[in-house]
């Protein structure tokens, strides 16, 4: 065994951030800041950037303007310079055109591309860790920022899952496996027992990345982004602001077979779907652990062990927007209309 054993590369340390179109740029902010506690930390060509309070870098949220909502570019962290160097050549050998971009705000210079389905992506190894003002600092000292007294606060930035072109998933899977160095962690099958769904990470996390047939047929659409609580008891706190709020909950609380993490599926004001985790579920410690594989029939399963059904939108809402068949599954279409604002006595 050890003689053929293949080593994995680890080049690819963390996710570290995501910037999302809203075209409701200030409904948006309202929303992060005032329901998920982030705290804004800076602001650049009309778009924002937040932060969650455990976050170690300065930002792992950009919010940019634009005419529709979805997902402009998601950024990992390499282990080092030497790393992201090696990556760039790996993707370039395979004929992955890509760029360099020189300046960005908190992070050195960083090379943009896309997956096989149009996702774009960012690797970086140079950042700026967060300090915070006196003001926010915290008595906790492993702690980056002190906990914001607003909303629900998130705590970290966890996973995002990409809506794929079903026929596009397996092959996408292994782009990451042999260009950046993900493991699959889950998949589910479809009936001719190819990847549907996979669930992907380069670390004890079941899952950094997710792509996930798109049910509309699309290709580089966003699914959702998640941030992390740490603690169930949140997501029912959150469920009622949502509800005292008029903002729409997708699905949950319920629980994941998938990762079995306990969670909660909203829809921000702009369009795009945000995941909570209340807890991550289980962790992977073993260096070598098999793909867990869940049959066609258990897709429900998968995604929802308990608490509700699977929502018919689940595998066809994305952004940006395609328009569905079915009119009721348009619903999240439209910027969502909330009571935060008149909440605030403005």
């Amino acid at each position: 065994m050890t003689e053929t054993y293949v080593e994995k590369f680890r080049d690819v340390h963390q996710l570290a951030h995501a910037e999302l179109y809203t075209p409701v740029l200030e409904k948006s902010v309202e929303f992060f800041t005032e329901i998920l506690g982030m705290t804004v930390v800076h602001e650049e060509n009309g778009s924002v950037y937040l932060r969650a309070y455990e976050d170690t870098y300065k930002y792992s949220l950009i919010l940019t303007p634009h005419h529709e909502a979805g997902m402009k570019h998601t950024a990992f962290r390499t282990y080092s310079p030497q790393a992201l160097e090696r990556r760039v050549e790996a993707l370039e050998a395979a004929g992955v055109k890509g760029e360099w971009i020189e300046e960005s705000y908190g992070h050195g210079r960083a090379y943009q591309f896309d997956d096989l389905d149009g996702h774009r992506l960012e690797l970086f190894f140079e950042v700026e860790r967060y300090e915070a003002p006196a003001h926010l600092s915290s008595k906790l000292r492993n702690r980056p920022q002190r906990r914001p007294l607003r909303g629900v606060p998130v705590r970290r930035i966890d996973h995002i899952n990409f809506l794929t072109n079903e026929a596009k998933v397996p092959a996408n899977a292994e782009f990451y496996v042999d260009q950046l160095g993900f493991n699959i962690r889950e998949g589910v099958k479809k009936p001719d027992g190819d990847f549907f769904a996979t669930w992907l990470s380069v670390s004890p996390l079941v899952h950094e990345v997710a792509l996930m047939g798109d049910g509309l047929n699309g290709s580089g659409r966003l699914h959702h982004l998640a941030y992390w609580y740490g603690m169930p008891q949140h997501l029912d706190d959150l469920s009622d602001l949502c509800k005292e709020y008029g903002i729409e909950i997708e699905a949950g609380p319920l629980k994941h077979g998938v990762s079995q993490a306990l969670c909660m599926y909203i829809i921000e004001p702009g369009g795009n779907r945000i995941e909570l985790f209340g807890d991550s579920g289980y962790l992977i410690l073993d260096p070598d652990k098999p793909t867990v594989e869940w049959p066609a029939e258990d897709t429900e399963l998968a995604i929802i062990w308990y608490g509700g059904k699977l929502p018919e939108t689940y595998f066809r809402h994305g952004t940006p927007a395609i328009k569905d068949e079915t009119d009721e599954l348009n619903i999240y279409f439209e910027p969502g209309e909330n009571q935060i604002h008149e909440a605030k006595g403005n």
